[in-house]
């Protein structure tokens, strides 16, 4: 019961933080020291992927690399800080279910050794009581020796013999 509807809440939130990412990429252009901030960031993510992608040609890297201007710098950041966001979302759904998946396999785990403990003690219950029985019919057979044979099958004598303990042979 509960499944769909936390797997049902994961998507709406997925689908909802798409609109609140765009809204992040607009707003973050505005305010000038978060601006400033993003287009730091947007320029040292522009050398690291310049740099990368040169080493991975097998280009020269000590070419000095051209700055983005403020504009695409802006734009770059703040699709980059939409992605983040966007991923986190998703990262965060991910580590939940993963979560609650391992508690809920916890849980199967902890009634199979509840159920494995109630198996282990009907086991002790049954050895104990093939023991018992095991002595009963040890009890028998010594009463039954000390009469002899003939004497198990005439009830008339267990009467008269039961106050009698039977020797051992």
């Amino acid at each position: 019961m509960i499944l769909p509807v936390v797997k049902l809440g994961t998507l709406a939130l997925k689908t909802a933080c798409k609109p609140i990412a765009n809204r992040l990429k607009k707003e973050a252009g505005l305010h000038p020291r978060f601006r400033q901030f993003i287009i730091n960031i947007a320029q040292a993510n522009h050398r690291f992927t310049t740099n990368m992608q040169r080493r991975i040609y097998g280009r020269s890297t000590d070419v000095a690399i051209r700055p983005l201007d403020e504009e695409k710098a802006v734009q770059a950041a703040a699709d980059l800080l939409g992605e983040l966001f966007v991923f986190s979302v998703a990262g965060a759904a991910v580590i939940f279910e993963v979560q609650r998946s391992s508690r809920s396999e916890a849980r199967k785990e902890e009634q199979r050794k509840q159920e494995l403990e109630a198996m282990k003690q009907r086991d002790e219950d049954l050895a104990r009581e093939v023991e018992l029985l095991k002595q009963k019919i040890e009890e028998l057979e010594q009463l039954a020796r000390g009469r002899g044979f003939a004497g198990l099958f005439n009830p008339r004598h267990t009467h008269s013999t039961e106050g009698v303990k039977a020797k051992p042979s």
